[in-house]
């Protein structure tokens, strides 16, 4: 929908005529999932003096801001790269990115993973990066990703952050937890 050159919504106009930013694009493709994700991390990130807060792994081009304008031919780059740990066009920009996050992050910061804690995509790429410092939300444990970000918005209403765990020897699989209740 995004890329049809008859589209004549505002979000697809944009990215025709100038580019849009990527946390909107993929706000639109992954709906209240991503758009959970990124509302979180942009309400509680507390990153160091001159680090970004949020970063979003995007296939073949790494960690990026969401804020960074991506034109249809990067977009289409994107979706050309098979998201798999054994990929190295997908794994090696975001390795090679979370390795400098690693080493510019003061050794007491943690690094909070907001996707899911099932799959090994990238989960074995960033803990080897930021090992013991690798966290994520606890009450990921069992939700899929609707309920993940009907969660994180939520969180944000309320100004209520979520209890972070060590990625290395968590639970990360479990029992889904009940229904959040209806927003009003």
């Amino acid at each position: 929908m995004l890329m049809n050159e008859r589209a004549g919504f505002a979000l697809a106009r944009q990215l025709r005529e100038q580019g849009a930013p990527l946390g909107a694009l993929f706000s639109f493709m992954s709906g209240l999932y991503f758009r959970g994700k990124l509302t979180y991390a942009e309400a509680f990130a507390k990153p160091p003096l001159d680090l970004p807060g949020t970063l979003v792994i995007t296939p073949g081009f790494g960690l990026r801001s969401p804020e960074e304008i991506l034109t249809i031919e990067t977009l289409k780059q994107i979706a050309g790269v098979e998201v798999d740990e054994r990929n190295p066009s997908y794994r090696e920009p975001l390795e090679r990115d979370a390795r400098r996050i690693a080493e510019a992050i003061p050794t007491h910061c943690e690094t909070v993973l907001l996707g899911s804690v099932a799959t090994p995509k990238y989960l074995e790429i960033l803990a080897g990066a930021f090992c013991e410092r690798l966290r994520f939300p606890a009450d990921f444990v069992g939700r899929g990703d609707m309920s993940r970000g009907g969660l994180m918005l939520r969180c944000v209403e309320k100004g209520e952050e979520l209890t972070y765990v060590e990625l290395n020897g968590s639970v990360r699989r479990g029992p889904r937890p009940p229904k959040l209740p209806r927003l009003r």
